[in-house]
Parts: C-alpha cells; sequence; structure tokens
C-alpha cells in the first residue's frame, strides 16, 4: 500500500500575472488564503496556472516561491509536465531540488504517443526523481487517454502514487486494477462525489480557487461518512462549476477572482476575456452561491 501525498481538496491555483511577470505579493495572498481555509495540498503551475505560457525561469521561480511560502504546512504539488520527455525529466528534477513535495505531470499532448509510449514517458520521469509522481489524465486537453491497463503498469513503480483522472468512466476500472497501489483524485469539480463513491481520496480543484472550504468539506464530509452532507454542497456547487467551466479554464475562475476583489489579473494569449453573455452568467451564480452580494 503506498501513501497517499494528500486526502481531500488539492487546489490547482491560478497564476497571478502581470505585464512584468508573475505576481507575487498576489500569489503569496492566495497561498495563505487557501491554508487559512482548510484546502489540503496546493498545485502550482499546472493547466489552471497556465504553465503552458510560462518560460522555464519563471515556471520554476513560481514552484520555489511556493514551496517556500508553504514552508512545509501542507504538501506542494509542482506541475512539470510536458510533451516534450527529457524537459519533463528537467522540470521534476528542478521540483525535487527545490523541495516540492510531488510532482503532476500530464499526459503528452500534440505529439501524443501509443500506450507503449506513455509508459515509458512516464516511467523516465519516475526515475529520474524520488520524490513522488502524480499522473494527470485529462483526454478532453491531450486528446489522448491513459487506458486503465498502463495506469496498472505505472502503479508498480515506486515513486508513482497517485493519478488525477478527468475519466468518470473508466475509474472504476483503475481502482478494481491497481488497488492501493495508486491513489485517485477527482479532476472533475462536478464529479467529486461520484468519482469518491468509486474509491477516489479527494480532489484537485479548480472551484478550490473560490470556495476552497466548501469544495474540502465535500471531501471531509464523505470520507467522515456524512454522505447526504457531501452531496448537498456538491449539487449546490454545480451551477456555479458549469459557469467556471462555460468558457476555456482558467478564463472564467480568473474572471471570478476578479470579481470578487481578489485583482489577480487576466490570462496570457491565446486566453482572452469572457465574452459579456457568458461573464452575466457568472456573477449570476456567485451571487446565487453567496460569493458576490
Amino acid at each position: 500500500m503506498k501513501k497517499p501525498i494528500f486526502t481531500g481538496s488539492g487546489v490547482a491555483i491560478i497564476t497571478p500575472f502581470t505585464n512584468d511577470g508573475t505576481d507575487y505579493n498576489k500569489l503569496s495572498e492566495l497561498i495563505e488564503y487557501q491554508i487559512k481555509e482548510g484546502t489540503d495540498a496546493i498545485i502550482i503551475c499546472g493547466t489552471t496556472g497556465e504553465a503552458s505560457t510560462m518560460y522555464d525561469e519563471e515556471h520554476k521561480a513560481a514552484i520555489k516561491f511556493t514551496v517556500e511560502k508553504v514552508n512545509g504546512r501542507i504538501p506542494v504539488i509542482a506541475g512539470t509536465g510536458s510533451n516534450h520527455t527529457v524537459h519533463a525529466v528537467a522540470l521534476s528534477k528542478y521540483a525535487e531540488e527545490v523541495g516540492a513535495d510531488a510532482i503532476l505531470t500530464v499526459t503528452p499532448y500534440y505529439n501524443k504517443t501509443t500506450q507503449k509510449g506513455l509508459y515509458e514517458h512516464f516511467k523516465m520521469v519516475a526515475n529520474s526523481i524520488k520524490i513522488p509522481v502524480v499522473l494527470y489524465n485529462v483526454p478532453s486537453r491531450t486528446n489522448l487517454n491513459i487506458a486503465p491497463e498502463t495506469i496498472q503498469a505505472l502503479s508498480k513503480i515506486d515513486n508513482i502514487v497517485g493519478l488525477k483522472e478527468c475519466n468518470l468512466s473508466q475509474i472504476g476500472d483503475i481502482i478494481n486494477l491497481c488497488g492501493d497501489d495508486i491513489t485517485v483524485y477527482s479532476g472533475e469539480d462536478g464529479a467529486i462525489v461520484p468519482f469518491l463513491s468509486m474509491g477516489a481520496k479527494g480532489v484537485i480543484s479548480v472551484l478550490a480557487n473560490i470556495a476552497p472550504k466548501d469544495t474540502h468539506d465535500i471531501v471531509a464530509k464523505y470520507i467522515s461518512g456524512d454522505i447526504d452532507g457531501s452531496r448537498n454542497l456538491q449539487l449546490k456547487a454545480l451551477d456555479l462549476i458549469k459557469a467556471l467551466f462555460c468558457e476555456v479554464s482558467p478564463i472564467p475562475i480568473k474572471a471570478a477572482m476578479n470579481l470578487m476583489g481578489m485583482n489577480v489579473g487576466g490570462c496570457r494569449l491565446p486566453l482572452v476575456e469572457m465574452s459579456d453573455k457568458n461573464l452575466e452568467i457568472l456573477k449570476t451564480e456567485l451571487v446565487k452561491y453567496g460569493l458576490l452580494p
């Protein structure tokens, strides 16, 4: 049995940008807010953090800053994925050097590969470091699914301990094949409870950027046996979650944070501001949820 890196809600934290780069004062504020509200782990430089738009120097600096700011209070998981295996290895080694508790490594995108290639890619990344590895399967972004049998094979590698899974249809097969050799986290905010019901131990969440306590509580209540309480929080959040994904993430979550007065700035091109129509939908759901007056 492999020990989970965390149980509960890990926030896929946004990266606040200025015209000159990363706004570290704002990132510091966001980290403190997340810890205060009960978030169980910080995931820095993931999809929501717009890592694909960051130069390596920025990417590395954000990981280092987050590790130092969190200072061991909760786990820091560094996004180090790439469609270039050698690049993913280099970023992962750096994350280990500066003290990240684990890495999150996404399925190779664009050039893609076969299932054998996926195994070799993730194996090379894992073997390059000693810290734990969380695989990230998001077919809607990469157009490539990690098959349950490939996840089973990868789970036999000692430091591959977790999986952020966005494909609900295969979680049962993954749990059946892997058992305690891998900890599954929901990659879908709208399906945390269904994932938990099939054996997941938490979520890596976009919603947690604006509702960290409720996201934490969805998991905590479920695990403690308060299934009704967990389900009610999940149902309460569904319309807001739909609004947060009505355009390409992280466009709506950054818009929501700005509407709430967090002043996190905008996204980097090619991501643009929300349409007026969708922004009104988002505002309506934030008000309904109680996050805006």
